[in-house]
């Protein structure tokens, strides 16, 4: 009788597994986040389970061989954004068993990512900040808490992680600045103006206090209590859009994509604007150069008559 093939996941060879948990403890240690911790090991999971069945261990894993599993992963389709993380856990893991004192080169090191798409970032007009806002009501305490979330992440471009990670604490009301534990574990003091602050106090005031369970820290919770999530945040923004009657999968970093590009309308110093982002490299911010480029163009091509 044939045997049918089992749906049972490859067990990692003991090599495998012993070095993918020394990778995870030295990420831990680090204080990587979260996120990036879950997503470097389920990429290194994907590359174990291959080596795995094709009876290669961690340090027989050369150029040639890490070649071959990305050439395995476009040919089932993932996005070149997709390799390209993929290749940089990769990075990370053969780097640490170099730290480790394994006597062996990084092969990552030796692999180009793929060229990948430049989209640029979605942002939305002033007027329509202005609609989305203006169309939360301050009324019920949960109306309260989606008009301060929305108003601080586009007061200070927060990320929707870092909204949810704020506690009371973080606000720093005599200075009208928010503390944003960005990634990494990087804190950085962002200003946040009045009306983010006005919309905060009425959230604290009127709203949080009848939600919130003894002893949460949460600045932000649900109509139970607890600490809201990211996809929360989403949903949130999502019901309010469709109540603005704007674009429809306007998503919660466009609001920090709107706050960098009016800043750099405005003439900010692309250095102070990477400092208010938590970007770690000033070429990550130059995105918004290129947006402020092509409105400038398309105001150009519109009303120059010899454009």
């Amino acid at each position: 009788m044939d045997q049918q093939p089992s749906d049972e996941p490859t067990p990692l060879a003991p090599e495998w597994s012993t070095c993918l948990d020394s990778f995870e403890r030295g990420l831990k240690a680090r204080r990587v986040a979260d996120r990036t911790v879950r997503a470097y090991m389920s990429d290194m999971n994907g590359l174990a389970i291959w080596a795995t069945e094709s009876g290669l261990g961690p340090y027989d894993i050369g150029a040639r061989e890490l070649r071959r599993h990305v050439a395995v992963l476009a040919a089932e389709g993932l996005a070149p954004s997709t390799v390209a993380r993929r290749l940089a856990s990769f990075r990370a893991f053969f780097g640490s068993l170099t730290v480790s004192g394994a006597a062996v080169p990084n092969p990552a090191e030796l692999l180009s990512a793929p060229r990948r798409t430049r989209h640029l970032p979605d942002v939305l007009r002033r007027d329509e900040i202005v609609a989305l806002l203006e169309r939360i009501p301050a009324v019920t305490p949960l109306d309260l808490r989606d008009r301060a979330i929305f108003e601080t992440a586009y007061a200070g471009g927060l990320r929707a992680a870092e909204l949810v990670d704020l506690n009371v604490e973080s606000l720093l009301f005599d200075d009208e600045c928010v503390r944003v534990e960005g990634k990494g574990g990087k804190t950085r003091v962002v200003p946040l103006g009045e009306p983010a602050f006005k919309a905060l106090t009425s959230w604290l005031d009127r709203g949080r206090g009848g939600l919130v369970e003894a002893g949460e820290s949460a600045l932000f919770v649900s109509r139970t209590g607890r600490r809201l999530s990211t996809s929360d945040i989403r949903r949130r923004l999502n019901g309010w859009v469709a109540k603005a009657g704007l674009p429809p999968g306007t998503h919660p970093h466009a609001l920090r994509h709107s706050f960098a590009t009016h800043l750099l309308e405005g003439g900010a110093d692309l250095r102070a604007i990477q400092e208010l982002l938590g970007h770690s490299s000033i070429s990550t911010t130059q995105i918004y150069t290129r947006v402020e480029a092509e409105r400038l163009r398309s105001a150009y091509n519109s009303a120059h008559p010899r454009a």
